[in-house]
């Protein structure tokens, strides 16, 4: 931050301190070294190479991770293709319902591990660990198992069939529930697996990898293969991959989308957002300011739909801003696992460089940033709860995803004004409105040019609700019926 943004830290009084209560690391068992999950057991690399993966709170590598190449995601897709010819397309779907039920019945079991695991891999707090992610990538496989055997009820023909192996790529945000959202769907529609999460964080997926053997999944079903940009490159160009799904940045997703232009396979794509928050003079403003904190901060703004902008009408804009900066004053910065923390550690020292850059930009370009109190630590990857005031439309932060916990505030006079303001922008993925009014509400929802629009409540996900976006946000959508349909052949 600069000289001026910790003159204003200064300020502000700090949270109110609580004592320590660390969730314990010991639940969970780190392996030293993780090999690749291919045909239904861990195999080296074929090159014997490995990379690292860091605590991002306190920069300490937690394990050594297999780096995938070519030839393995040759040898991955290869057993997903014998597992989809020779067992998975013919087993009856009540039969593929019982694994995947299975699936989620051990995730729930091993839901602690799993929380403190993807804590310390992604540097998120273990209250959203526990209470959001790990939940959630439970019942996308309790929801998806029950539609294992009514296919013909989604809609894509009378006797829907599956596409074969479907090729996934997950980012870093929320690498279990990503891998639920993409690995649920496609088995229940009858496909097979090559799942390839983030280098960053990949530890929760290699544990997924550990409870699809506990399932007694067949081999071959779901294979995870680890690895950088050039190992997601192999596995979305690889022709036995009849489907690719991809969640991650726009300008990745475009590259694929060349990749794929053509070649008859398919693809759904979950990209950035840059998400408006539109809060009227009529809203419930404590109701508001939560769901703000909510949308940005607790989240340290990693979703792709976190709502980045405020959109704030102007008659109630000052109110709006000092009860946030009053509410972002009692936010608790620091320790992922501490079960009192609100804010943890940002991904890696690449994704903070890019929120340090947008900041300075931000306040180069004439917005004023006011951040809380709270003190950083003085190991590993920490940014402070910011807001920045003063912004306009064509400001860098009110156009580009920060993918931090950064809140850009602007005003507005009227709905129409505010319908203009918030589809000012490349994406569409996501929108919340805030008003006691329902037929404004509706209004607004017909005009917005987003995925997700979410009323008096933000960042809600339900695995019966269908979730995607629109122009640069990507297309496909993941989530209810309609995330089979991208997995069933017409």
């Amino acid at each position: 931050m600069t000289t001026a943004s910790n003159e204003r830290m200064k300020e502000v009084s700090p949270a109110i301190e609580y004592a320590p209560a660390p969730e314990s690391r010991a639940i969970v068992s780190i392996r030293e070294r993780y090999q690749l999950f291919i045909n239904g057991s861990f195999v080296e690399p074929q090159e014997g190479k490995y990379f690292s993966t860091i605590n991002p709170a306190t920069e300490e590598p937690l394990s050594e991770v297999a780096l995938a190449t070519e030839i393995d995601v040759d040898l991955a897709v290869m057993a997903a293709r014998r597992a989809f010819d020779e067992v998975w397309s013919r087993m009856p779907g009540r039969e593929r319902a019982k694994y995947i039920f299975r699936i989620a019945r051990i995730i729930q079991e091993r839901a602690r591990e799993l929380a403190v695991l993807e804590s310390l891999d992604n540097g998120k707090p273990i209250r959203e660990s526990r209470d959001v992610d790990v939940p959630l990538a439970a019942a996308y496989f309790f929801y998806y198992a029950g539609w294992a055997d009514k296919l013909e009820y989604v809609g894509p023909g009378p006797v829907p069939r599956p596409i074969g192996v479907a090729g996934q790529v997950i980012p870093w945000n929320f690498p279990l529930l990503m891998a639920a959202w993409k690995l649920a769907p496609a088995l229940a529609a009858g496909n097979t697996c090559v799942l390839k999460p983030a280098e960053t964080t990949p530890l929760s997926a290699l544990l997924l990898a550990d409870i699809i053997q506990q399932a007694e999944l067949p081999p071959g079903v779901v294979n995870i293969v680890t690895g950088a940009g050039e190992t997601g490159a192999a596995l979305v160009a690889h022709p036995g991959v009849g489907k690719v799904a991809f969640t991650g940045s726009t300008e990745v997703g475009k590259r694929i989308q060349r990749t794929l232009a053509g070649s008859g396979r398919r693809l759904t794509l979950e990209l950035g957002g840059k998400a408006a928050n539109i809060v009227f003079d009529d809203a419930p403003i404590n109701q508001a300011v939560e769901g703000i904190v909510n949308g940005i901060y607790f989240n340290q703004g990693h979703v792709c739909c976190a709502g980045s902008r405020l959109l704030v009408q102007e008659s109630i804009a000052e109110e709006i801003v000092e009860r946030l900066r009053r509410r972002m004053a009692s936010l608790r910065l620091g320790d992922p696992l501490d079960k009192n923390t609100d804010i943890g550690a940002i991904n890696s020292a690449g994704q903070l460089e890019k929120i340090h850059r947008l900041s300075k930009t931000g306040e180069a370009e004439g917005a004023v940033a006011w951040s809380s109190g709270c003190m950083l630590p003085e190991r590993g990857y920490w940014f402070p709860p910011t807001v920045f005031t003063k912004v306009e439309p064509a400001h860098t932060i009110a156009r580009e995803e920060i993918f931090g916990p950064v809140l850009s505030v602007m005003t507005f006079r009227t709905p129409a004004e505010a319908v203009q303001r918030a589809n000012n922008t490349v994406y569409g993925l996501s929108a919340g409105v805030w008003t006691e009014k329902g037929s404004r509400i509706l209004w607004m929802a017909e005009r917005l040019r987003a995925g997700v629009v979410w009323a008096n409540t933000y960042n809600r996900f339900d695995p019966a609700s269908p979730f995607g976006g629109f122009k640069e946000s990507g297309f496909g959508r993941e989530g209810g019926r309609h995330g089979l349909e991208s997995y069933l052949d017409r």
